[in-house]
């Protein structure tokens, strides 16, 4: 702890190898061991300190004295240096002067000053010191950890916004006003599915090789294959009504979209504009006034006004019974029958089933015929009508291929949404929902980040307050420091004294 630089006598000699094997942690131990300090410093010490508080309420106003007092507590050396200042500025004050003196004269008794400068160099290294450290270090890792989070935030946002607009591009919107720009594609859904109706005529000659084999493989003429297919091949996308009697109907009554409207943030009842007035009395002229017009006119006929059944002479009214859905001479078609095939659920979902029938169909032909050991295959066909043995494979490829790419048309993402907002209006609402989510839950970590980015800032901050106060504590304990060195060295004829393991 203590070291020095010349050798003196045999007892000084033999003290100051003691104190060469001490820590700092030893000093107060050391002071009063060597009688440089009492045993009842701290007692001493107390009442120094009662004075001090109640000299530093009359404190006059200067700069020196409050620069002195700042960033640590006083101490044996401050209180020398108010005495002088007191000396020159305050010397009519005799009662603050002299409680000053007398301060110096109890820190000096038993050398109290020094017992107590040895307490705050061990406090100052052991805790005060460490702990600003700690504290600034706190700060610098509570930046780290923000910057990181505040990243991870900014990607996460960024990333739930690619899934919106990559959400948004299998609907087939731009995402600016999600709800309009989906009620806006069922309004384009027609033409659309009209599109997949006229690439059904591709198909002509895949259904007439599925329908020759099937006849000549089980020799059976139940009637054609893929009925509704072949439909679609030759006249489009018909009505259901068309479809179901042959015959085009004269007018169409489409279906109104029920477009269900956005819903209010705050949904209130409206009650209407309703006016009470009074009845009237019961048993006065006026109530019959008032009464409720149920616009029910009562008036007597006379015998002879009978209901004409048209079974007299004369034009009566003719009934025609027509079948159900028909009118003469034609009909119109009216709700599910005024719908497109590919619209309606239920023959949208045969002519995607004729569709896969005849994919599998094709598939398997093209299996068979790429087998080139199939000498059995090969034999049975050799009595099949010409369009069966006249195939080649590339050419059954491009036609599983045309039927896939129909196929596809249909299985799409977007196209799937649209044929279920198409059934159901409300699911617009809970797309839109879905989709916002995600906007919502990038803003909420937009938000969060700045949150973070402020707390990084405040992390900052606290950091650059603490910074000055470890400079100004560690300058304080230097002083302290060489307070102490400069007191024992006196006590040992002026020898240099170096204190170890003082870390600063």
């Amino acid at each position: 702890m203590v070291g020095y630089g010349s050798a003196g006598g045999g007892g000084q000699e033999e003290e100051w190898s003691e104190v060469n094997r001490m820590g700092i942690y030893e000093l107060q131990d050391w002071l009063v061991d060597r009688r440089h300090c009492g045993l009842r410093w701290q007692a001493q010490l107390s009442t120094v300190r009662n004075k001090i508080e109640a000299a530093l309420r009359d404190m006059p106003e200067h700069e020196e004295i409050t620069r002195l007092l700042e960033g640590t507590a006083i101490h044996y050396s401050h209180c020398l240096r108010i005495v002088d200042i007191l000396k020159s500025t305050e010397a009519s004050t005799k009662n603050l002067f002299g409680d000053w003196q007398e301060i110096v004269a109890l820190y000096e008794k038993d050398n109290t000053y020094l017992a107590e400068l040895a307490a705050l160099l061990v406090r100052n290294v052991t805790y005060e010191i460490p702990a600003l450290r700690k504290q600034i270090s706190r700060c610098q890792q509570a930046q780290q950890d923000l910057a990181r989070r505040e990243d991870e935030c900014q990607l996460a946002a960024a990333e739930l916004r690619e899934r919106f607009y990559a959400s948004c591009k299998q609907y087939g919107i731009t995402g600016n006003n999600v709800r309009q720009e989906l009620l806006a594609l069922v309004q384009d859904l027609p033409s659309l599915l009209s599109k997949v109706g006229a690439g059904a005529g591709v198909l002509s000659e895949a259904i007439e090789l599925y329908q020759a084999c099937v006849e000549f493989v089980c020799h059976s003429s139940e009637g054609p294959v893929v009925p509704m297919l072949r439909y679609v091949g030759s006249k489009g996308n018909t009505t259901v009504y068309e479809w179901r009697t042959g015959f085009e109907p004269a007018k169409v009554e489409r279906p109104e979209v029920q477009v269900v409207p956005e819903q209010p943030k705050e949904d209130t009842i409206d009650w209407g504009d309703f006016t009470l007035e009074p009845i009237g009395d019961a048993a006065g002229g006026e109530a019959q006034d008032n009464e409720i017009d149920w616009g029910i006119v009562v008036e007597p006929s006379p015998q002879d006004d009978a209901i004409d059944w048209g079974d007299g002479e004369g034009d009566g009214a003719q009934i025609t019974v027509l079948e159900d859905g028909s009118e003469d001479p034609k009909a119109a078609a009216r709700g599910s029958d005024a719908l497109t095939l590919l619209e309606n659920a239920a023959t949208r979902n045969q002519f995607i089933d004729e569709l896969m029938e005849l994919e599998l169909f094709l598939a398997q032909r093209l299996v068979e015929m790429e087998e080139e050991a199939d000498v059995l295959s090969a034999s049975q066909f050799q009595l099949a009508p010409a369009i069966l043995q006249g195939q080649t494979s590339s050419r059954v490829s491009t036609m599983l291929a045309n039927t896939r790419e129909l196929l596809d048309q249909l299985s799409t993402r977007r196209m799937q949404h649209l044929f279920i907002i198409l059934a159901s209006p409300r699911y617009v609402d809970r797309v839109s929902e879905m989709l916002q989510q995600k906007l919502n839950q990038a803003e909420l970590l937009l938000a969060k980040r700045e949150t973070l980015r402020q707390k990084q800032h405040d992390a900052l901050t606290e950091q650059g307050l603490l910074e000055p106060k470890l400079d100004q504590l560690q300058e304080r304990t230097r002083e302290l420091q060489q307070l102490i060195e400069a007191d024992i060295s006196k006590r040992y004829n002026g020898r240099p004294v170096h204190l170890m393991g003082v870390s600063l």
